[in-house]
């Protein structure tokens, strides 16, 4: 979607009038967050049982959630749960450090709460708005990820809401299937209501080193050799992430924790973050204070911003400033997806409607190359982002099987099903693609069925935070074969929750 800005103004003078009429909760600056409490969480828990007690034996039930950060779409009519006093930080110890969070606790609470403590979750993901019990039972991954692996692997202990109304604890050791098979199970076996995590020490600021590789080969190399060693060219690597422009423009970006003194840059006013990196050759160096760093990529959504027009510098002086960040963009998505506004500019245009591309991938850092070279042959996408991520776990500790594979042992996650020991690379790109890219005739997604196929041929897979395609024979190859189907059977064996499949990919 393209926004067209006229000169008498009136496009400026809506986004004000739309300001003035919306409830945005918070702004973009850091917050005073006060923990809720052990007797607070106690009365959320007994608000969500009696809502959950109050729906017929039967009937399907799901979160009374008003924001999601899923691009995919729900046809179900389950009735919602009652989570409204389950979106706090319980207590944080910071002598232990560790954290007590409730399931809807949103990552932008969490990090307010804790950085004044110098201490920060051990991954965070990119948007503030995502939540805790999300990320750990669905997608999260960030710069930390080549070290500290994804959201679930910090998790401590956790309380879930089970299919059978209980709430119950699980950990390494006490129900132990339940906490392994938690991740990536999308609310198919229950909801987090609470979870206890690790934090690490963070300093003040972070130092930025953004590098530039003309080849995907090199870029690559660079990366693979990071995610192992933590350190470039004799200087530690705390954070890790790239933008790929093109198959001859690529960036790492390198930050190292620092205490320096001395200015920091903003990226929440006039420039957009990610331009920053671009540069013709060699390094370029940046610092951002913490917590500016950890939301570098909220305030554009990416780089997706460029939709709206806040990325226009006449557009971008006017805009806002509080509605510079991801959660405003996701009203403006609704409104698309209720008046199919970009389709229609799209006719207005004589150009087709579009197929949305909203994915991310995983392949194994030696793939990289190749599937970047067939992703910009075959589309005009662009940039995308670069993730590593190497797990933390070493052994299994699963009582499930995935079923039927020899070597179920290497993945400590049955339903997130990335082999350790592997240095693996998350790659995000979202945008959208003419839906005849793939031949006047072609189905409904041809192309993310395309990238499906593709990514499984590499031997990786892709996160089901967005739309899926795959057959249910495909579908269970990928992820976890039977041992879906055998957690449900122990923890949700009235299927008061969707299954897996019928979730993510049927959008039940």
């Amino acid at each position: 979607m393209s926004v067209k800005v006229d000169p008498n103004g009136a496009f400026l003078k809506s986004i004000g009038r739309l300001t003035n009429s919306l409830s945005i909760g918070r702004g973009i600056d850091q917050k005073a967050i006060t923990p809720v409490g052990w007797a607070a969480h106690a009365d959320a828990i007994a608000t969500l049982q009696a809502s959950f007690n109050d729906i017929p034996p039967g009937q399907c039930v799901r979160l009374a959630k008003k924001t999601s950060n899923l691009f995919r779409g729900r046809s179900s009519s389950s009735h919602g749960l009652d989570v409204s006093s389950l979106g706090g930080v319980i207590a944080i110890d910071p002598d232990n450090c560790t954290a007590d969070v409730q399931g809807m606790c949103t990552y932008e609470d969490l990090v307010d709460a804790t950085l004044p403590y110098g201490l920060m979750p051990l991954v965070v993901p990119q948007l503030k708005t995502i939540t805790l019990g999300g990320a750990v039972t669905g997608m999260g991954v960030e710069s930390t990820s080549f070290r500290n692996g994804l959201p679930h692997e910090s998790v401590l202990e956790m309380d879930i809401l089970t299919g059978t109304g209980e709430i119950v604890t699980c950990s390494p050791t006490v129900n132990s299937d339940l906490f392994r098979g938690f991740p990536n199970s999308y609310g198919s076996l229950g909801y987090a209501v609470r979870l206890k995590i690790e934090l690490e020490p963070v300093l003040d600021k972070v130092a930025l080193r953004h590098v530039r590789f003309d080849d995907l080969a090199s870029l690559t190399d660079a990366l693979a050799q990071i995610s192992e060693s933590h350190e470039f060219e004799g200087t530690p690597v705390d954070y890790l992430d790239g933008v790929v422009f093109s198959p001859t423009e690529g960036y790492l970006v390198l930050g190292t924790q620092s205490a320096a003194p001395g200015p920091t840059s903003d990226y929440t006013g006039d420039r957009s973050y990610y331009r920053s990196l671009q540069h013709p050759t060699g390094i370029l160096t940046d610092r951002l204070s913490i917590r500016d760093y950890i939301w570098r990529w909220d305030t554009d959504w990416f780089w997706c911003s460029r939709a709206f027009g806040t990325q226009n510098p006449v557009v971008r002086r006017f805009w806002p400033r509080d509605l510079l960040r991801s959660s405003f963009y996701w009203k403006i998505i609704g409104w698309d997806r209720k008046y199919s506004i970009a389709d229609r500019l799209e006719a207005r245009k004589g150009r087709p409607a579009r197929e949305r591309v909203v994915q991310d991938v995983e392949v194994d850092v030696s793939k990289l190359p190749e599937f970047l070279s067939w992703f910009f042959d075959a589309c005009e996408i662009e940039p995308v982002w670069l993730c590593p991520i190497r797990l933390r776990s070493q052994e299994s500790g699963s009582d499930v099987s995935a079923g039927g594979s020899s070597d179920d042992s290497a993945f400590p996650w049955p339903l997130y099903p990335l082999k350790a020991d592997t240095t693996w690379v998350n790659i995000g790109f979202w945008s959208s693609v003419p839906v005849d890219l793939m031949g006047k005739n072609a189905p409904q997604g041809a192309f993310n069925k395309e990238i499906e196929r593709v990514v499984a041929t590499l031997g990786g897979h892709k996160s089901l935070y967005s739309e899926a395609f795959y057959s249910r024979e495909d579908f269970e190859k990928l992820y976890g074969g039977h041992a879906p189907e055998l957690l449900k059977q122990k923890w949700d064996p009235y299927k008061r929750f969707p299954g897996l499949y019928e979730k993510t990919v049927k959008g039940a």
